[in-house]
């Protein structure tokens, strides 16, 4: 059986990975006041001088139904089934609408990832690794499901104000996030986002005191590969993040670029890194 393995733009894998386990992407629709782009077309710092130059925070519109439909009919051309894994139903309806396409379709399977970003871009590598070893595209799905459960999935932010503009802090709270330098770090459970620790100084000091504690809290790793993801990031920024994965032993250490969602929803020098725990 050939199975299309799936995804939204939300995503966020490098062209070199998408490209190499053979995965097709939907792109979501970014609306910058009155202009619209598709997703992936458009970059991080060109949010940034929108935010900067109006105030005003990116949309980024769900996908709906008939657009699902279209897509999944096109890839059926192709493939003789469909495994397509979405953006958290906690985050966006798309998932909804996916899954409502699929169900007037054969041999189409919708997987809440519970998730975002290069977190999603993991649970479509393993679908790839599973269909290649000849498991049906239920099966593939069953199984993506039952691991999403396994995912860490969390990033730092250097400022609130995104949060702030996105009405995800107060006004006190951002003021006294940036006077006492404040850093916090942004998880995701039960498929939403959340603040769930806070951190000071510097961020490069930051992010090495940050990878630690991740790793040590979720610390049976799958060393196969870990997802450095960043809305943007300095060198000393990158460097203690794969220099804490390489110590960890992960065997193949991405960069990632975070796509439209998490740049609008988190801000210039966000960075994560995203693995799934469940190795021995």
């Amino acid at each position: 059986m050939k199975i299309a393995v799936s995804v939204e733009s939300t995503n966020d894998l490098p062209k070199e990975l998408l490209e190499k386990y053979d995965i097709k992407v939907i792109p979501y629709t970014v609306i910058l006041g009155d202009n619209e782009v598709k997703d992936g077309t458009i970059s991080t710092s060109e949010i940034f001088e929108f935010v900067k130059a109006t105030g005003v925070l990116p949309k980024t519109t769900a996908l709906n139904e008939f657009e699902y439909t279209e897509y999944f009919e096109t890839l059926k051309k192709d493939y003789d089934a469909v495994v397509h894994i979405a953006l958290s139903s906690g985050l966006s309806s798309s998932c909804g609408n996916a899954t409502r396409a699929s169900n007037n379709l054969q041999d189409v399977y919708v997987v809440d990832s519970l998730s975002l970003s290069t977190g999603i871009g993991l649970l479509a590598i393993y679908a790839r690794e599973l269909a290649s070893q000849g498991l049906s595209a239920k099966e593939v799905a069953e199984k993506v499901a039952k691991r999403r459960e396994n995912l860490q999935v969390s990033f730092v932010v250097e400022r609130l104000d995104y949060l702030f503009k996105g009405g995800r802090c107060s006004s006190l709270q951002l003021l006294g996030a940036n006077i006492l330098k404040i850093r916090p770090r942004i998880a995701l459970k039960d498929g939403k986002m959340g603040m769930d620790k806070k951190y000071r100084g510097s961020m490069s000091k930051v992010i090495a005191q940050y990878c630690q504690e991740i790793l040590a809290e979720k610390c049976t790793p799958d060393l196969e590969r870990v997802l450095i993801t960043y809305s943007s990031a300095t060198p000393e920024m990158v460097k203690e993040a794969t220099d804490a994965c390489k110590s960890a032993g992960f065997k193949n250490v991405y960069e990632a670029t975070a796509g439209a969602t998490v740049t609008s929803h988190c801000g210039e020098n966000t960075l994560g890194i995203i693995y799934f725990n469940d190795g021995e």
